[in-house]
Parts: C-alpha cells; sequence; structure tokens
C-alpha cells in the first residue's frame, strides 16, 4: 500500500484551497461593487443630464416652434456629445422625437412606452430601442402651468457599460493574480516553518511519539518533572506525583515551580545544576538529579529525576543498628567466654562456694535482650528499637538510659506506629551524635500524661542547641554538627520530626536539658487531627 499524502503536501493544499477560495471570492465581490459603482455613477450622470435638458429654456420654448427639431436637436447633440452619453431624445406628449443620434429618427415615435415619464415621474431602467440594449433614464418636461408636455430620454448602451467595465477590470484581475501567487507562496512558507517547528515528523509519527512517551512518563518508576525557562511546570508523571504528595499532577503543569513543590526542591530543579544531591520534599528525602535541556543548542527548560531515598534511609538506620547490636553481642560474648573460664577455674580448685557467689554477682549483668523491667515500655517494635540504639551508643562509649517513669504499653494497632518510631529512631540518633565519649543520653516515653498522646523527651549531655537556633534547627540542612567529607547530609532528621509532628497535630521543641546539653520534646497524637495545610504541614507548597 503506498503512503498517504505527507503532512507538509496536505497543509500546502488546504492553505492553497483557502487562499484560492478567499481571493476568488473577494474578486467576485470586487467586481460586483465595481459594476455598481459604474452603473450608480452613469445613472448619476444621465439623471442629472436629463434634468438639465429638460428645464433649459431653449429646450422648453422651441416646443411652440412651428419646427422643434430644428432648435433641439443641435442643442441635445452637443449636450450628448459633451457629457459622453449614447443618446439624448427629447419627444413631446405624444411621444413624437425632437431629438436622436440618427437624424432620421426625428419625427418619428419613441420606441419605448413614454407613460411614466408623461405621469410626472422619473424612470430609470434597461430597456431595448433603436439603437439597442440600454441603461436609460426618462424625465418629463413641464411647462408654465405645470403640465407635462415632454419628455427626455437619456442613454448609454448595455455594450458599451460592459466594454467600460471591462476595461477597469484588467487591474483588479493583476491585483487578485498577485495575491494569489503571494498566497500560495506563504502557504508553502508556512508549511515548512510548521514542518520546522515539529522536526519534520508525520502525523503517525508524532502520534507514535506522544504514546511513547505517555506509556514511558506512567511506567518509569522515578518521579520526572520538567521545568520551562520561565520557571513554569510543564510535565510531571505519575511518580512524581506519588513521591511529591501531589493529588492532581494535571492541575500543577503551568504553575510556578515555586507554589508547587517545596522551596529546597524548587530552587534545586529550578538551578539547572547538573549534579546529583538528597533533598527533603515533605518527610521523604529524594535523591534529585537535575540538568538543563537543551533543544538545537538552545537551553528551554530544566528536569529533574526523583527517587525515592526514605525506604533506604530507613533500611540504613536499621542495619546500622542491627549491626551494633552483632558488635554489641560478640563482645559480650568474649566477655561471657572470660566468666566462663573464671568458674571453670574456681570449679577446678575446688571452691564451689566462690563459683556460686560470682554467679550470683555477675549472672544479670549485660543482658540485650530485653530492656530492665522498670524502663515500663511494653511495645515490642519501640523496645526493640531502643535496644539497638542503647548497642550502637554503647559502642560509641555513650550511655542511653530509659528513665524510670517511662510508660509505654503496647502501641494501637489503628495508632501511626511507623510515625513514632521514625521520631524516636531520628531523635537517638542525634543524642548519640551530640554527645561524646562518656557522654550520656536519656529516653523518656510517656503515653498517660495526654490523652491519645505519645510524649517522647529526649535529653543529652552535648553541646546543646544555641538560643538563636531553637526555632531553625528544625529547619533542613540546619545542623550543628559538621559533616565530615563524604558523610551523610545533615539537618534532616529533625525537620523530619517536625514534619512528622506537625502532621498528626503534635508538636516539636528543644530546650536547655539539665545534663547540660539539648533536650527534644514531641508530642504525637494518636490520632491526626484535622487542620488546616499551613507552612510546615506536610505537602505544604511554597
Amino acid at each position: 500500500m503506498g503512503r498517504s499524502m505527507t503532512l507538509g503536501m496536505q497543509l500546502l493544499l488546504l492553505q492553497v484551497a483557502i487562499v484560492l477560495t478567499t481571493v476568488v471570492g473577494t474578486g467576485l465581490t470586487a467586481m460586483w461593487l465595481q459594476e455598481h459603482q459604474l452603473r450608480e455613477a452613469y445613472q448619476d450622470r444621465m439623471i442629472a443630464v436629463a434634468q438639465s435638458v429638460a428645464t433649459l429654456p431653449a429646450i422648453t420654448e422651441a416646443f411652440d416652434d412651428a419646427d422643434p427639431s430644428a432648435t433641439i436637436q443641435p442643442v441635445a447633440e452637443v449636450i450628448r456629445k459633451a457629457s459622453k452619453v449614447t443618446y439624448v431624445v427629447v419627444a413631446n406628449d405624444s411621444g413624437i422625437r425632437y431629438s436622436h443620434p440618427n437624424p432620421d429618427r426625428i419625427g418619428e415615435k419613441v420606441s419605448t412606452d413614454p407613460a411614466i415619464p408623461l405621469s410626472g415621474q422619473v424612470y430609470v431602467g434597461t430597456q431595448t430601442g433603436t439603437l439597442g440594449e440600454s441603461w436609460r433614464v426618462k424625465v418629463p418636461i413641464f411647462d408654465a402651468e405645470g403640465e407635462v408636455m415632454g419628455q427626455v430620454s437619456v442613454g448609454i448602451l448595455e455594450s458599451e457599460l460592459r466594454a467600460d467595465f471591462l476595461g477597469g477590470l484588467s487591474g483588479l484581475l493583476v491585483a487578485l493574480i498577485v495575491a494569489a501567487l503571494v498566497g500560495v507562496v506563504g502557504s508553502a512558507w508556512i508549511g515548512r516553518v510548521i514542518r520546522r517547528r515539529i522536526y519534520g515528523l508525520e502525523p503517525d509519527e508524532i502520534r507514535a511519539m506522544l504514546e511513547t512517551r505517555e506509556a514511558m512518563l506512567h511506567g518509569i518508576r522515578e518521579g520526572l518533572v520538567a521545568v520551562d525557562d520561565a520557571g513554569r511546570i510543564v510535565l510531571m508523571n505519575d511518580a512524581a506525583a506519588r513521591l511529591l504528595d501531589i493529588a492532581d499532577p494535571d492541575a500543577a503543569l503551568g504553575s510556578p515551580v515555586e507554589a508547587v513543590l517545596d522551596l529546597e526542591l524548587a530552587r534545586f530543579i529550578a538551578s539547572g545544576e547538573d549534579r546529583e544531591t538528597p533533598v527533603l520534599s515533605g518527610e521523604r528525602v529524594l535523591l534529585v538529579h537535575g540538568d538543563r535541556v537543551r533543544v538545537d543548542g538552545r537551553e528551554v527548560g530544566s528536569i529533574a529525576i526523583l527517587r525515592d531515598r526514605t525506604e533506604l534511609e530507613t533500611m540504613l538506620r536499621e542495619l546500622e543498628g542491627a549491626q551494633g547490636l552483632a558488635e554489641g553481642l560478640r563482645a559480650q560474648s568474649h566477655e561471657f567466654s572470660n566468666k566462663l573460664h573464671v568458674v571453670s577455674g574456681l570449679l577446678e580448685l575446688g571452691h564451689v562456694d566462690a563459683a556460686i557467689a560470682f554467679i550470683q554477682r555477675v549472672g544479670s549483668g549485660g543482658a540485650l535482650s530485653s530492656l530492665d523491667e522498670h524502663d515500663g515500655i511494653a511495645d515490642v517494635e519501640t523496645a526493640a528499637l531502643v535496644l539497638a540504639k542503647r548497642s550502637r551508643a554503647q559502642e560509641l562509649g555513650i550511655d542511653l538510659e530509659v528513665d524510670q517513669s517511662s510508660h509505654l504499653d503496647a502501641v494501637p494497632d489503628d495508632a501511626p506506629r511507623t510515625d513514632l518510631l521514625t521520631v524516636l529512631g531520628n531523635l537517638l540518633d542525634n543524642a548519640i551524635e551530640a554527645c561524646v565519649l562518656g557522654g550520656r543520653v536519656t529516653l523518656r516515653l510517656r503515653d498517660d500524661l495526654e490523652p491519645g498522646a505519645v510524649v517522647v523527651r529526649v535529653d543529652d549531655d552535648g553541646s546543646g542547641v544555641p538560643v538563636e537556633l531553637r526555632e531553625a534547627v528544625f529547619e533542613p540542612d540546619v545542623s550543628g554538627k559538621t559533616a565530615g567529607p563524604g558523610a551523610a547530609r545533615r539537618g534532616i532528621g529533625l525537620t523530619i520530626v517536625k514534619r512528622v509532628a506537625t502532621r498528626l497535630g503534635g508538636s516539636a521543641a528543644v530546650d536547655v536539658s539539665p545534663a547540660g546539653g539539648a533536650r527534644f520534646t514531641v508530642v504525637l497524637p494518636w490520632a491526626p487531627a484535622t487542620r488546616t495545610a499551613g507552612p510546615e504541614s506536610i505537602g505544604a507548597r511554597r
């Protein structure tokens, strides 16, 4: 099967058809107007000539002469030639001619009905007389008493009108032909411009590209956001909308990037920096790769590919806790072997009582399998997280203890357990990093202070948080600790804590700890409060 007509040819033919239709329609209208104006011009001239002849004293007085034509004929011929009409015929009330271009017709009766002018009215129309078909005007001639005593007929042949019309038509036809040629050339040029704008693609190719684009955008797992050179969002796929907590990605198209995305992410995308960096968006840690978009060597906007690192960061923290727990178990295993050697030696020496006393003295120390009974944390997952963090702290030479007044029953199934673990893990990590060798971290969990809420309080004896940073410390990239080369980005953990607490309708604050460092207090309601999204609410966009 042969290939269908190309888009360029279709555009050319359509535009040529439009141009020719417009030119022909305009030409016909112009011709009609020109012919109409020509007739009106001749009509005005004939009426003026006829009325001037009908009121000329030499003409009206000659009607009483014995031979009126002797006076009227020369006058009529002079007027006819001067006014460039075909004929000027003067006749009496009986229709007998007193003048005519052909003198032989003088004295004969007019060949057309003179009833209208003899009734005192003016006639304008086309009639066929002795000279042929003509466009004519007939006016009455009145005597001194106001009675009609004759008529004046002035006309021009239709053939002369057509010749005059065709003579002035050549210029119009030339203009129409030039307009048609310019329109055709312009149509061809417009077709080439359109083809260049769509990169020479045919409709089926464009359709295939759009279908492929849609399949790719909605099929890939990475988020994709494109911004034009004016800073407006022009593309956002489903994965990006999910990562950025945007319910309707189509509604975001055309909006300024700062009005839709978090400020940090918006600035990074708009900058078009060609690098990969972690960015905090809501409660998610996104790995964002940005780049500038160039078409034919011209920058037209920026593009960003988003990958979710939240789960990766969580797994890394869990792996770090498991590794710390394993190290602690290995250390305890070595210590337990030493104790077994002591017991074995005492028994071999026969000191049974001494061996029993030694076992009673050290038997309850160093266990990592559970928290102390007085810790008050009955929730298994929370206790497991605290154990992992305690193991890591011990490895770093830091003492992590649970306040004796803590109280946490099993977390309800409908409660945001993950949010509690996220907040608790970030606060403990932050406190452990703030301490030095020999430092102390104290955790206090209470679910019996406020109905339907749990209060998390973490104290450390580190350097604390300066007064001027106590509000800003919950913002991204604000931290009292300096990240070394290759270290993970700082200033994210506390931001996530604040955003989680705000989303649930709780609060997060920092103050001075009695231990000398910082005290972080977070209130987490079990049921998220209904509240209006503000600048700090999750999913809020600046």
